[in-house]
């Protein structure tokens, strides 16, 4: 349907016509009713088109008008919506102006923000490859003494968490003295000093997770990202770099090397990390340059193959035996809005260019790899172009690559790949990606992983997940992290024929295998669902969500994953007082205050639930 049709069906050209007249106040009005009217794809599309035609008039014009529609929707107090909308106003504004209306990226926009499109197919991708894939395997686990390496992700520090203030404020992140009323003495419920499952955590909890961690004694540590906390709506540059200088100061201090992921919010504003093609104005090269110098420290600037760029390095560890390989998976964010472009770039700074160039350098020298990043290839999060393009990389190089390893989703869980998506079973499943829980206890307790690595494959044999467990009391006199659950002991115990022998790999088969036993005996999977968020605040999942979890386990290129396109999602009862949602189950307890993204998804859903008479149409045009 050409745009002018469905401008016109809804009502939309009427305002438009005398737009240069009318005030922000008016076109706030116009907004939020097109918000109310989009109910399918052509509608969002529509959306989509007011919202341009108010970004022609200047990007706080449109600031303004968004912020007045944020603050009618009540969908966050009002420093928040402004404070979004003004940080991140200047992507937006970039992306509105540059948008086709009806094109794959506004479709994908749609479908990725708002919820109201279905997914486009992926289009084809023009990567190529030096020399065509060898006849090669996995390599036969060695059998030697394992090494041990930790991974630990999303710590989310919050450098102005208050002992004693409101845990159950109005804001995102509580635990800080927002009014008078928030402060210390004056609450009901005031946070303890280790930290609140409605909070990121205090400085002093990085601090104690760090000695757990050097206590054990790794060979060397991974840290898949995210270091400010979720005050997204006012973290600057300036506090972003003291975010930065502690959270790698207290590594630094602990422990030996590490290598680290960029994450969506380690920059300000969050998420916003454009490719060379977008102009230089919006580059955050601060970022990239502090953070680069951290992680040459930390990894050892001897160990670096390449210049850290754009948020990316290639390192050697263990005499040239593995290479880490830690990429932006930030330019493959739906809530990056510099990847909005028109039309969207196949390979943004030529990253996938570059990774092809790293692993055919392993493949060629015999090493093996990791690949570290912060959102995993297959999470909903990720554009489905994208982790299809990526995808085939990890396919080409399957036998080269023995583990990939991410976080952001705050939860314990992870993805395989296969040769062959249509039929995906244990002799297809090619490569495993391990995704860590967060520190920050927003989705769970505070947790990190011990991995127990073969020294000559550097395949995976085994993880322990530890926690501190938060809603035991001691926590807050004094955190105690311990041994949650072995992965070979709660899954390989459960496999036919058992696989408990401590030198086998759990390789992508062994994962794939745990996904039939999960399908089969349904004690399993709700065991691996009470693991995703440590045992706290277990959400139900039966039958259908099942089915789609299990799904999305098997889906590491994001279109076979099973996630369909929702308007908004579930609230925090402080955020919302409707149970309306399009979903069977519970939001996923996934890190869900990530800027304009989420704000416009919660514009979208509040809009929904005001216009009631449309949800069953919602629902059929989405589900």
């Amino acid at each position: 349907m050409r745009l002018s049709i469905v401008l016109a069906t809804l009502g939309f050209l009427g305002p438009f016509a005398s737009a240069h007249t009318e005030s922000a106040d008016s076109w706030i009005a116009t907004i939020w009713d097109h918000f109310k009217q989009a109910v399918d794809c052509a509608g969002c599309q529509a959306l989509l088109g007011s919202l341009r035609l108010v970004a022609k008039f200047g990007e706080i014009f449109m600031e303004d008008v968004l912020i007045g529609v944020c603050d009618i929707a009540g969908v966050e107090d009002p420093d928040v919506c402004s404070g979004i909308i003004q940080n991140e106003g200047a992507a937006v504004h970039y992306s509105l102006l540059n948008l086709h209306i009806g094109s794959h990226t506004a479709t994908t926009l749609c479908a990725s923000l708002i919820g109201l499109c279905q997914y486009p197919p992926v289009r084809p991708g023009n990567l190529s490859f030096p020399v065509p894939k060898p006849a090669k395997s996995r390599p036969e686990p060695s059998r030697q003494p394992p090494i041990k390496v930790v991974h630990f992700s999303d710590t989310h520090v919050d450098l102005s968490y208050e002992t004693g203030s409101n845990y159950d404020c109005s804001k995102p992140i509580c635990c800080r003295a927002y009014t008078e009323e928030d402060a210390p003495g004056n609450t009901s419920t005031p946070c303890g000093p280790w930290g609140n499952p409605m909070c990121d955590p205090p400085y002093r909890l990085q601090e104690s997770m760090m000695a757990a961690i050097a206590d054990l004694n790794p060979d060397f540590s991974i840290y898949t990202g995210d270091v400010p906390a979720h005050n997204v709506w006012s973290v600057t540059k300036a506090e972003a770099l003291r975010d930065f200088n502690a959270t790698y100061g207290s590594i630094e201090k602990s422990l030996g090397m590490v290598f680290a992921a960029l994450g969506n919010h380690d920059t300000a504003p969050l998420n916003l990390f454009p490719s060379n093609k977008i102009p230089s104005e919006y580059n955050p090269q601060w970022a990239y340059d502090a953070l680069a110098a951290n992680w040459l420290g930390l990894a050892g600037i001897a160990s670096i193959h390449s210049a850290t760029q754009h948020g990316s390095y290639s390192a050697v560890h263990s005499e040239a035996k593995l290479r880490v390989i830690s990429y932006n998976s930030i330019f493959y964010y739906k809530d990056n809005f510099f990847v909005y472009e028109e039309p969207m770039e196949y390979d943004p700074n030529e990253q996938f260019a570059w990774l092809i160039s790293k692993l055919q350098l392993a493949e060629n020298t015999n090493q093996r790899v990791w690949l570290i990043a912060h959102i995993p290839s297959g999470n909903a999060d990720h554009f489905r172009d994208y982790s299809h393009y990526f995808d085939e990389i990890v396919q080409r190089y399957d036998a080269t690559i023995a583990a990939l390893f991410f976080g952001h989703t705050h939860t314990d869980t992870f993805q395989i790949a296969y040769s062959n998506y249509s039929n995906r079973n244990w002799d297809t499943a090619s490569t495993m990606g391990y995704v860590a829980p967060s520190m920050t206890p927003t989705s769970g307790s505070p947790s990190f992983r011990v991995y127990e690595i073969d020294p000559v494959t550097f395949g995976v044999m085994d993880f322990t997940q530890y926690i501190a467990n938060i809603s035991n009391p001691s926590y807050q006199i004094n955190p105690k992290w311990e041994p949650y659950y072995s992965a070979k002991k709660a899954y390989g115990s459960k496999l036919l024929p058992p696989v408990q022998d401590p030198s086998a790999e759990m390789t992508p088969a062994f994962w794939h295998n745990v996904t039939v036993v999960m399908e089969q005996n349904s004690s399993v999977f709700q065991a691996f669902w009470a693991r995703r968020t440590r045992g706290i605040n277990v959400t139900s999942c039966t039958g259908n969500c099942i089915t789609k979890e299990i799904c999305a386990l098997r889906g590491a290129d994001a279109q076979y994953n099973c996630a369909v396109p929702r308007v908004g999602f579930s609230f925090r009862k402080r955020d919302m007082t409707s149970e309306y949602s399009l979903r069977e189950e519970e939001l996923r307890p996934e890190c869900n205050h990530a800027g304009m993204g989420q704000l416009l998804a919660k514009i979208a859903h509040r809009a929904a639930l005001e216009n009631g008479k449309e949800v069953e149409h919602i629902k059929q045009n989405v589900g």
